[in-house]
């Protein structure tokens, strides 16, 4: 079992829109990086970063809404540069269903893993139009939560049946949003937060979007600050990736230039 980050781009804006208390004069680089779990029983993205059209996505978006970016290789170009088997991917697991995590899903043609809450969300909301374009013709791997709270969150999904990898339900920043737990066999443990903050900031100093912000991004501001809150708790053991922080992945590699064969 191994971890890798696809990094397909970045866009920028100011600190100031990130983050509490963040200068105006600050720029700061959005990341849009898909992550690859490679896991015996099959694998899974963690998000799928800048699509092929992107361009066309961030067209769709309301003007406010839109940033300088700079797209590099998508996730899909970089699996194939890789020699990966795509016949081992067994889908896409979404964080949530916002533009800059689901681009990519238009250049890989596999299932698409996500929450019946977190579906309606982008069914439904002005803000699921590229989740609409991208996933049409995809297949829709609904996963359903059961009753067991995880570490502190309120639902939960193992996804191999061993503790590896476990879905949690966040809400808040949308109806169905979730944040990824991962225990490596090294005991390494990783928590992807989506954007429950957009930089570790939040981790660090506890900063929560600015006012304006929270208002316009999170459809349910108080319960991001409890996940916030849970997320700087896990802090302690976890290694903790804000989905739109660059150096929050400075310590999952890069796809090997040759991606190691496995049968099975």
């Amino acid at each position: 079992m191994a971890l890798y980050q696809l990094p397909t781009g970045t866009y920028t804006t100011r600190a100031a829109f990130a983050v509490t208390g963040g200068s105006f004069l600050d720029k700061r680089s959005f990341a849009a990086t898909a992550v690859l779990i490679h896991h015996p029983q099959g694998d899974l993205l963690i998000d799928a970063g800048f699509g092929e059209n992107v361009a066309a996505h961030i067209a769709m978006l309301a003007r406010m809404e839109r940033a300088p970016y700079e797209r590099r290789s998508t996730a899909a170009q970089q699996l194939e540069a890789a020699g990966y088997d795509q016949a081992r991917l067994r889908g896409v697991l979404v964080t949530h269903v916002h533009w800059d995590h689901v681009s990519g899903l238009d250049s890989l043609h596999v299932p698409v893993w996500i929450n019946k809450d977190e579906l309606r969300y982008g069914t439904e909301d002005s803000h699921g139009a590229v989740f609409r374009s991208v996933s049409r013709g995809l297949d829709i791997h609904e996963y359903t939560f059961d009753a067991m709270p995880y570490l502190g969150f309120p639902a939960s999904f193992d996804v191999y049946g061993d503790g590896s990898v476990v879905v949690a339900l966040a809400a808040g920043h949308t109806s169905g949003s979730v944040v990824v737990l991962v225990t490596l066999p090294s005991g390494s443990r990783y928590a992807f937060i989506g954007d429950l903050t957009w930089q570790m900031d939040g981790i660090t100093r506890g900063a929560e979007r600015p006012w304006l912000m929270r208002r316009l991004a999170d459809v349910d501001p108080g319960t991001v600050r409890q996940g916030l809150r849970r997320s700087i708790a896990l802090s302690r053991a976890f290694q903790i990736v804000p989905s739109h922080d660059v150096g929050a992945y400075d310590s999952i590699p890069p796809l090997p230039t040759h991606f190691p064969g496995e049968a099975g």
